[in-house]
């Protein structure tokens, strides 16, 4: 409930800015994807400001994230190779424990000792 309340408090002012930009800047303004074009070209065209701007943040954040999910394979491969171990290692140990259960207690030795009646 804390971490909703925090995200609304951040993410609230972040949206308002967001609005104000928006509507400050709705010039159009023109986007030339040829960079060799000087005048006009096929690939221009003409957008509001706020959404180039938007637009960047947006291929940013995603380029951003799709590097980090990149850098962090390795531990993601770990991760896996651990989790794996430790099932076999609970496998393993759950299958000692039914062999354990299965065997009769040994007669004699310490068991025995420790069966006798009080004198």
């Amino acid at each position: 409930m804390l971490r909703r309340i925090v995200n609304w408090l951040f993410l609230a002012p972040v949206a308002v800015i967001a609005v104000i930009l928006a509507v400050a800047n709705r010039a159009p303004v023109t986007l030339s994807l040829d960079p060799f074009a000087r005048g006009s070209s096929t690939f221009a065209f003409s957008v509001p400001l706020f959404a180039v701007v938007i637009l960047s943040m947006i291929i940013g954040v995603a380029i951003g994230g799709l590097a980090v999910w990149w850098k962090q394979g390795r531990y993601r491969k770990r991760c896996r190779a651990a989790e794996s171990e430790l099932a076999a290692a609970r496998s393993d140990a759950d299958r000692l424990r039914a062999d354990l259960a299965r065997r009769e207690p040994p007669q004699g030795g310490a068991v025995a000792f420790l069966n006798r009646p009080a004198a």
